[in-house]
């Protein structure tokens, strides 16, 4: 039986506009947050949702569910995808991934 304790990862990382793998995290993420702090993107995957998809929200307040060039679990992080609105290149990207 587990301890019931999470683990949580903060980090940051800087678009490239082609996919960027973040394999810092050190465990394969049940959820991952993202925030493109100069674009004012946001965006979530969770455990259960297909890889390379993401919900995302963009400055306006437009969400939707993206299917491609979003956020898949790595088995030590993640990959972003080269999503326009998050990963923009040199626009600094926040991310939290939680197991």
């Amino acid at each position: 039986m587990g301890s019931g304790r999470s683990r949580e990862v903060i980090g940051a990382i800087t678009g490239t506009g082609a996919a960027i793998e973040v394999r810092k995290v050190g465990f394969r993420p049940n959820r991952v947050k993202l925030i493109n702090v100069d674009g004012l993107a946001t965006a979530e995957w969770l455990k259960g949702m297909a890889d390379d998809s993401a919900l995302k929200e963009i400055t306006d307040g437009t969400k939707s569910l993206v299917t491609s060039d979003g956020i898949t679990p790595l088995s030590n992080g993640f990959q972003l995808g080269a999503d326009s609105d998050l990963n923009v290149d040199g626009e600094v990207v926040r991310y939290v991934a939680t197991d």
